[in-house]
């Protein structure tokens, strides 16, 4: 297994740019659990026919699961988000596992979880990393990037998990709330720490 940094933090933050610094500065795999769920919500995927099960044939479409329409559901129902993560969480967990079984153990492998902390997740990596900015910043990000109207972004963005608890969880906090150039400031030492803490 390689050496291991979580990256966690909460929607739109800016988690994959943190990542793509990485890669730069030396990390070998960004493994980015959106995508992962992305592919396992296509067409004919076992997990897209369980959430199709569990949520209603209006939540496919001939792609696969319609993110948006599964969003407008669990996003404003607790008990449905839960329904969905105990169907999605396990099968990412693997698909996670057999990226980093492919890799050397002297390389370094970035994970990229909203849930990092609160899965078995974290539990794969030496350090885990939070990264934050304003909510504000989330929002505008949410309806630039994702055309969502205001209330679908603000949904998403209470739904989630406090910061404050979760950054006494972590070995560094990254604060994306500032320039590019103060942000990859902070990952360039965090990265340095992460090194000289794990030698390949």
């Amino acid at each position: 297994m390689p050496r291991t940094i979580g990256l966690t933090g909460n929607i739109a933050c800016g988690k994959t740019t943190i990542g793509h610094i990485l890669l730069e500065l030396g990390a070998e795999r960004y493994i980015d659990a959106d995508a992962l769920v992305h592919r396992l919500y296509e067409a004919g995927q076992p997990i897209a026919i369980q959430v199709e099960k569990a949520f209603g044939a209006q939540i496919l479409s001939e792609t696969g699961v319609e993110r948006q329409a599964l969003g407008k559901i669990v996003f404003n129902d607790p008990e449905a988000l839960r329904r969905l993560e105990a169907i999605v969480f396990p099968a990412v967990g693997q698909a996670m596992m057999h990226e980093l079984s492919s890799m050397s153990e002297s390389g370094i492998a970035v994970i990229d979880a909203v849930k990092l902390l609160e899965g078995e997740t974290g539990k794969l990596c030496q350090s885990r990393w939070i990264v934050v900015c304003p909510e504000e910043q989330e929002f505008r990000r949410l309806v630039a990037r994702n055309r969502f109207s205001a209330e679908e972004a603000w949904s998403r963005i209470h739904a989630q998990q406090p910061i404050a608890p979760r950054i006494k969880m972590v070995d560094e906090v990254i604060d994306n709330g500032g320039t590019i150039e103060e942000t990859r400031s902070q990952v360039t030492a965090a990265f340095k720490r992460f090194c000289e803490r794990f030698p390949g």
